[in-house]
């Protein structure tokens, strides 16, 4: 209440977006990137060529376990308190030491060239500006250190997935060390690829073409292994054709330095043949575990839990958090939904270690009701992705900031005035 008596209007970021938005459509000014995840999705497929389009966008076999996750979320309702002050709202939380303004990360997304040509970087300085924690992909476009650069001390972590060679998994770890990463994501879902039939129609796997290894080219292990590949033979070789030489001139490109020294010295054909035979390892088991915790000083997260088994596992291991995920649906056709998986595995870790989930969040009612089943914080993929090919890097922070207001607004309309407030008793399940 102000010195006259008058109560002061509510702030906070849900607010401020809201008029931001209507505020330039009294001026004629729309949004450059729709709110709608459908329009969105839509004009990022025009924006991106069919090939890019169809690698973000699909899933395994028939995508029924996309279809899974958004109906675990539907199948949650959330229940409004009413008469509850919550003119100012705290939406931020801590998990594992890293700050976040909104209870959301930046889920690693591999070869985001093909939605902007200024990928990692454009997420990264977007993300900084938001203070929402990136997490750097693996298979990135370009180098964390690049990245590292864009975001200052903004938050970030590191995602890894396990190769083939211990010498380059602990060399990319003490990488991500000394760009200030806070943690360490070991994805577990993606020792193999998933059957994804919208690549399988195009015929096309954007390794292949050089995109997405730019860690791996910005390694030095991987580069000095590349010594060994070119002294081999090589493969043998199809029929040359005009889509081959195309291809070669694409792939010669995606490597460091000049396009046409690439294609004389055979560098980036060595580099995309050594990534094959490095990515990734199925024989990964629980007992290689130890050899990460040895190797870095950074907490631990494992990614792509969904059995309760796996999660006591996990914590009896020694791991520092979970992230419940299917990989968006795009490794195991017909899996379990996330959000049905996580009140299991969040029982199973009895508060122990913190639990994150991602995989099909699209709005600020879905976060709640993540938080709500015990997840610490969620993990947001595809709406950035197709933010950054509708708008780049600005499109990327449009997308961040409605998500968070968006969950700010409906905390808020919940009856919560702080992420602590939300709980199990904030939900039921539909009827």
């Amino acid at each position: 209440m102000s010195d006259s008596g008058t109560e002061r209007p509510a702030v906070g970021i849900g607010r401020e977006r809201q008029f931001e938005v209507y505020a330039g459509g009294a001026r004629g000014a729309y949004p450059r990137v729709p709110v709608s995840f459908e329009k969105l999705e839509q004009r990022a497929r025009t924006a991106m060529a069919p090939e890019g389009y169809a690698y973000v966008a699909g899933g395994a076999g028939t995508e029924e376990t996309m279809r899974a996750n958004r109906a675990a979320f539907e199948r949650w309702h959330i229940i409004p308190r009413m008469l509850r002050d919550v003119s100012v709202r705290d939406t931020s939380v801590e998990v594992l030491g890293t700050p976040m303004t909104s209870p959301f990360a930046l889920c690693p997304v591999g070869v985001l060239e093909m939605a902007h040509r200024d990928a990692d970087v454009a997420v990264a300085r977007a993300a900084a500006a938001e203070g929402v924690p990136f997490i750097f992909s693996n298979q990135a476009s370009r180098p964390m250190e690049e990245c590292t650069r864009a975001m200052g001390d903004a938050p970030r972590w590191f995602q890894l997935y396990w190769s083939t060679s211990n010498e380059l998994v602990s060399s990319l770890v003490s990488r991500a060390e000394k760009c200030g990463c806070s943690a360490i994501v070991l994805t577990l879902d993606t020792t193999m690829l998933g059957w994804r039939v919208r690549d399988l129609d195009l015929a096309y796997l954007p390794f292949l073409r050089g995109k997405g290894i730019a860690q791996y080219t910005s390694d030095p292990v991987f580069v000095e292994a590349l010594q060994e590949t070119l002294r081999q033979a090589p493969p043998p070789g199809g029929r040359m054709t005009l889509a081959a030489i195309g291809s070669l001139w694409e792939l010669a490109g995606s490597y460091p330095g000049s396009r046409v020294a690439n294609l004389r010295s055979g560098l980036a054909r060595a580099a995309v043949r050594r990534f094959v035979e490095t990515y990734s390892r199925p024989s990964l088991s629980w007992d290689d575990l130890a050899f990460l915790r040895e190797h870095t000083r950074l907490p631990i997260l494992l990614k792509g839990i969904l059995h309760p088994a796996d999660a006591l596992a996990a914590v009896e291991h020694g791991m520092d958090g979970i992230v419940v995920s299917n990989h968006g649906g795009r490794q195991v056709d017909g899996a379990i939904g996330t959000l049905d998986a996580l009140p299991g595995v969040v029982k199973a870790v009895d508060g122990r270690v913190p639990v994150l989930l991602d995989s099909g969040v699209r709005s600020g009612a879905d976060v709640f009701r993540a938080l709500a089943l015990g997840a610490s914080a969620v993990g947001l993929g595809r709406p950035y992705v197709w933010g950054l090919a509708v708008g780049g890097e600005a499109g990327v922070h449009e997308v961040i900031r409605n998500l968070r207001a968006d969950f700010d607004l409906t905390m808020g309309l919940a009856g919560c005035a702080s992420v602590r407030e939300i709980g199990r008793e904030s939900v039921q399940p539909a009827r």
